[in-house]
């Protein structure tokens, strides 16, 4: 693609992507023993897969193979916002974690729709 966007680190919604990873693993750190195969272990993979689907799509050299990634990623966001969710619920994380979280996916959610839009890829 030669959209002046060459490399993955590049796109600000990879690197906040990221970002949510690095939250998502310092909030679970704090989850019962117990969950460490459970609840974090998935809030973990489905945090990780978002800007790891990000890079794929990207490298793929096709807006619409990119588009299709990004798609993935808006999945691995609303896997992830029903896990925070359930954490909070569960008490292992505060009201104001889970706010804050579910702030940077949603956030996350509409660059990843609105970077799909640009490639032409609406539906």
């Amino acid at each position: 693609m030669s959209d002046g966007i060459w490399n993955r680190r590049d796109l600000q919604v990879w690197q906040r992507a990221m970002e949510l990873v690095v939250a998502c693993y310092t909030i679970t750190r704090r989850f019962p023993d117990s969950e460490r195969l459970g609840l974090s272990s998935q809030i973990q993979r489905a945090a990780v897969s978002v800007p790891s689907n990000i890079a794929e799509g990207r490298s793929r050299g096709s807006r619409k193979v990119f588009a299709n990634f990004l798609w993935i990623a808006n999945g691995s966001l609303a896997e992830l916002d029903t896990q925070i969710d359930l954490a909070n619920r569960l008490e292992y994380i505060s009201a104001d974690q889970a706010k804050s979280l579910d702030d940077a996916i949603e956030i996350i959610g509409r660059m990843t729709t609105n970077l799909r839009r640009s490639l032409g890829q609406e539906s």
